[in-house]
C-alpha cells in the first residue's frame, strides 16, 4: 500500500463527541490476534493502524485517557470517549504518546485501512480464516522485513523526538 501524506481519514466515536482526523495514511496497518486484544475489544481480533501522534487531530470533543494492564507488564493508554467509552486509538510503552495505534473501526470509513501485516496468529480464534495475500506471523516481525522504506523513515524520525 502507497503511503501518502496528503490523504487524510477521520473518525470519531458512536455518539460523535469525539471526532479526529488522521493527516495521513498510518506507517502499518496491523491485524492483531492475540488475547490481549481479543479480551480488550470483546472481539475476535482488532485493526490497529499505526500513525505518529503530531498526524493525529482532535477535531471535535476532547477524549480521556484511562491506562489499563498489558502483557508487556507496560501498560498501555486507551485514548475514548468521556460519554459512549468507545476506545479510539492507544498509546504503547514503546513509543509512549509519540505513535497512535488508530482502532480502524471507528475510522468514517474503516474499508481505506485494510491489514498490511496479520500479527499473532497463533492465537487465532479457530473459525477465522487468514487472507493468504496478507503477511501472516504466528507472533511478531521484524519491521526491517515488513515496513516499507517510508514507513521505517517515518518511525525512525518519530523516535528521534523522544531523545
Amino acid at each position: 500500500m502507497k503511503h501518502s501524506k496528503t490523504e487524510t481519514f477521520e473518525g470519531g466515536c458512536t455518539c460523535q463527541h469525539v471526532r479526529y482526523r488522521m493527516e495521513s495514511r498510518p506507517m502499518i496497518v496491523h491485524c492483531c490476534h492475540c488475547r490481549w486484544c481479543q479480551r480488550e475489544t470483546g472481539t475476535s481480533f482488532v485493526l490497529h493502524a499505526v500513525i505518529e501522534s503530531d498526524r493525529l487531530t482532535v477535531l471535535d470533543g476532547q477524549p480521556e485517557r484511562t491506562t489499563i494492564p498489558s502483557e508487556s507488564g507496560a501498560g498501555q493508554e486507551v485514548v475514548r470517549c468521556p460519554h459512549c467509552k468507545i476506545a479510539l486509538w492507544s498509546h504503547y510503552s514503546s513509543a509512549g504518546r509519540l505513535a497512535s495505534m488508530v482502532k480502524v473501526g471507528t475510522l468514517d470509513d474503516p474499508d481505506q485501512m485494510p491489514p498490511d501485516v496479520q500479527i499473532f496468529a497463533e492465537s487465532k480464534q479457530p473459525w477465522v480464516m487468514l487472507n493468504p495475500d496478507i503477511p501472516s506471523f504466528e507472533k511478531f516481525y521484524r519491521r526491517s522485513e515488513v515496513w516499507s522504506e517510508e514507513a521505517l523513515t517515518r518511525r525512525e524520525a518519530m523516535l528521534n523526538n523522544m531523545q
